[in-house]
């Protein structure tokens, strides 16, 4: 490809590399479009809680925060060129936040002892105002989100092959 810098043409990864026409209407591409979806939607939805809702968010919060957050970013540029190999970068962010999430959610549950729980200063984790749309716990909403990025990023591994 000849051109300026910052230019592909259709079906062109900027270093040259083809990408098939099928990898961006693919079952592939869907997933990853899905991937992007939930975590604009967890990010809108954090972001609303703590700052419409004035939810103070504990310390377990924001490190979910810090790895979801960017996930609505990459993702999305991803998503929009059609990228289907950002699953190996963005599935290791998916599962640490997952992994932070469920501790999160084992805390909330009350499986976890006293001892160990991180949240000793700041918002309790186990209070009410930890649940959203009838009682729904935001640990494990945020647990959920994980796992079905980590989920549709596995599936965006390969284009589709009907």
């Amino acid at each position: 490809m000849t051109g300026s810098v910052g230019s592909t043409a259709a079906g062109e990864k900027p270093d040259g590399a083809e990408v098939p026409a099928e990898a961006t209407t693919s079952g592939s591409w869907l997933a990853l479009f899905a991937a992007w979806l939930i975590a604009l939607g967890s990010t809108l939805g954090a972001l609303f809680v703590g700052e419409v809702m004035g939810q103070v968010p504990c310390n377990l919060c924001w490190h979910q925060r810090a790895f979801m957050f960017p996930l609505a970013v990459i993702l999305a540029i991803a998503a929009f060129r059609g990228d289907t190999s950002i699953w190996r970068y963005a599935f290791p962010i998916a599962v640490i936040g997952g992994l932070i999430a469920g501790f999160h959610g084992l805390i909330y549950l009350g499986v976890m002892p006293e001892a160990i729980e991180p949240c000793g200063q700041g918002p309790s984790c186990a209070s009410a105002d930890m649940t959203v749309l009838s009682g729904l716990p935001l640990p494990l909403l945020s647990f959920a989100a994980f796992a079905l990025i980590a989920t549709f990023l596995l599936l965006s591994r390969r284009p589709y092959r009907p």
